[in-house]
């Protein structure tokens, strides 16, 4: 066993593809992302109980995540919405994959490879990121219809402030110049086949705009985006819906040691003990993706106990003051983020103590720690309530 890993539970990451299918339909295509290594979560384990779990499609982010899904045996089709470089291209209709499209050097390039590709294109509606207005939308399917090979498959955008607020007159506005653009398109004879807005807020707060696809992202892994949009869920009605985290980060106990009162814990000397104190050596740090904004601020859990982090979190180690939690050994269980007995530990605090996200806390963990796929117990009603839109507020 390395000495530090990743329990996901496989069966939870279907579990909220259910709940997400139930949400928009059975006929629209649920697409949820697996970028960044599934939101951490490890790629191939994730996408795998993607679709056991009735994912029509993927999303990726790169041609590189691409490739090690097919290379890892799935099927299904895949959507790539990050940008892939001109010269791997290529790489496109040998991996069978859709790709989103606001360049016209990259509907130029397909073109000239002369093989089947299926394309989306890319509106700007108000997040002022990927993407072009409805003049050059219009232009690039003309290039695209003048290619024989390419065919015009979908039409998408993205919600620059539906998770963030309660206020969702930017998120209607964005839906609505969304609904211009393909108007626009149709005027110009162009028939878009697949129309995609929807996130994970959209797709819980606004299911009715579902369109003919859904791209949902932290939300598959059992996380809400915010507390807005938790809010936002009550006030629309849908405080029932449920969502299940998956992933347990662990590691072990590398060194127990006793340090008298006065002593200085870890590099800048930033904590000073009051008393007699047993400090754990916890063998994980920021190399790890564990945030140093955590130092001296969080806990971990330790025989079912909160055990706090004493000084800096090093880059490969930091250490917690096990005074208060009884009977520790060499080498017990240490849970970084998850459940341990009684207690747990969400992303969501974790993001609240270092200054982030969630989604930044679930990214950056470490691709080098192994992902054990593990199923277990059906969750409870007793669960963080992090995890869940609140029954009132």
């Amino acid at each position: 066993m390395s000495r530090a890993y990743l329990e996901v539970d496989s069966a939870r990451l279907s579990t909220n593809i259910e709940t997400f299918r139930r949400l928009v339909g059975p006929d629209v295509i649920l697409a949820p992302t697996v970028k960044a290594n599934a939101y951490g979560h490890g790629l191939g384990l994730a996408a795998a109980a993607f679709v056991e779990g009735g994912a029509d499609w993927l999303c990726v982010d790169s041609i590189e995540e691409a490739q090690a899904l097919r290379l890892l045996g799935t099927t299904c089709p895949l959507y790539v919405f990050g940008y892939v470089p001109l010269d791997d291209l290529g790489r496109v209709p040998e991996l069978d994959v859709r790709l989103v499209v606001y360049n016209a050097e990259t509907v130029q390039a397909l073109a000239a490879l002369g093989r089947p590709v299926r394309i989306h294109l890319k509106l700007e509606t108000g997040n002022h990121r990927q993407g072009v207005d409805a003049n050059t939308m219009v232009e690039l399917a003309e290039l695209i219809r003048r290619a024989p090979h390419l065919e015009l498959e979908g039409l998408s955008s993205h919600f620059a402030n539906i998770e963030d607020t309660t206020d969702h007159a930017y998120a209607r506005a964005q839906l609505a110049t969304f609904a211009a653009g393909v108007d626009r398109l149709k005027d110009a004879g162009h028939d878009v086949k697949i129309r995609h807005l929807s996130n994970t807020a959209a797709a819980l707060l606004w299911p009715e705009q579902r369109f003919e696809m859904v791209r949902i992202g932290i939300g598959a892994y059992g996380h809400w985006p915010s507390k807005e949009t938790q809010i936002a869920a009550v006030l629309t009605g849908r405080s029932s819906i449920s969502l299940y985290p998956a992933l347990r980060w662990c590691t072990r106990v590398a060194q127990i040691k006793a340090l008298p009162k006065g002593s200085f814990v870890g590099y800048g000397c930033t904590y000073k003990s009051t008393h007699d104190t047993q400090i754990a050596v916890v063998p994980v740090g920021y190399a790890d993706g564990y945030d140093r904004g955590l130092s001296n601020l969080g806990y971990v859990l330790i025989r079912g106990q909160r055990a706090p982090i004493r000084g800096r979190v090093c880059m490969n180690m930091f250490m917690v003051d096990v005074t208060d939690v009884a009977g520790v050994s060499l080498e017990d269980e240490v849970v970084l983020l998850g459940s341990q007995g009684d207690e747990a530990l969400t992303a969501e605090q974790l993001a609240s103590w270092a200054g982030t996200i969630q989604y930044e806390v679930l990214a950056r963990i470490g691709a080098h720690l192994p992902r054990l796929s593990v199923r277990g117990p059906a969750p409870t009603e007793s669960e963080p309530s992090a995890y869940r839109a609140p029954r009132g507020v």
